[in-house]
């Protein structure tokens, strides 16, 4: 079995090729450069790997939420390349990504989501495969997270880099004494390719042409009136 991996939805690009339970990663710090660079580090890890695309299973990406842009560049290069050489393709979210990095049981991943939000959702992670949702993604304010059950819960993802005091304060009897864990901050795609590979032997794949993220937010652009409000 041999899946190919990405994901665009930080400002990291991160790129992997699972074979047979062996995973050659590279994260890149990309910023805004994601489109110009996937194609040829996917071509180099291949080409350095001496796969091609025709040896692939599937195509896996990190589906979101993040990064608006991220997310389409990935989604349209994994229908492209899945297209093209007529692979399934396996969307994977990013929040389950980052849960599943984690050595912790409880998990409540969250990504910075600019203009003063986060991405978040919970989950319980018995291993890289094996990371069950226990609150769906949502977008708020880190003030007003979702509420959560029981104890021992850490923390992963930007979100808890920016906002770990507001996030902390939505938590405050819910946290683990190590209540983030630093190790884990951006989606891993050789994690994504665990994940994928999970949920392409549970028949969990799509068509390429049926294949879209994660958005979460339905509303980009705020208008001048609303950025106002948000400044007080």
């Amino acid at each position: 079995m041999r899946i190919l991996a990405f994901d665009t939805s930080t400002e990291y690009l991160s790129v992997a090729l699972w074979q047979d339970g062996e995973v050659t990663l590279r994260d890149t710090y990309a910023l805004q450069s994601h489109s110009a660079l996937i194609l040829p580090h996917i071509q180099e890890m291949l080409t350095q790997e001496q796969c091609q695309l025709a040896d692939l299973n599937a195509v896996a990406f990190g589906a979101g939420p993040g990064s608006f842009t991220g997310l389409r560049i990935a989604c349209g290069v994994a229908q492209g390349l899945a297209y093209a050489h007529q692979l399934p393709v396996v969307p994977v979210c990013t929040l389950q990504a980052l849960a599943a990095q984690s050595r912790f049981e409880r998990v409540i991943a969250c990504l910075d989501a600019r203009m003063g939000e986060v991405y978040i959702a919970a989950y319980h992670n018995q291993g890289k495969d094996d990371c069950r949702e226990i609150l769906p993604p949502s977008l708020c304010a880190p003030n007003e997270a979702p509420a959560l059950t029981g104890q021992d819960w850490v923390g992963v993802g930007t979100g808890w880099q920016v906002y770990a005091q507001a996030l902390s304060q939505s938590y405050p009897q819910q946290l683990a004494p190590t209540s983030v864990d630093d190790s884990v901050v951006y989606p891993s795609a050789a994690t994504i390719a665990q994940l994928a590979l999970a949920k392409i032997q549970q028949g969990l794949t799509v068509q390429p042409e049926h294949a879209s993220p994660i958005y979460v937010r339905n509303k980009v652009a705020l208008t001048t009136q609303e950025r106002e409000q948000k400044l007080g």
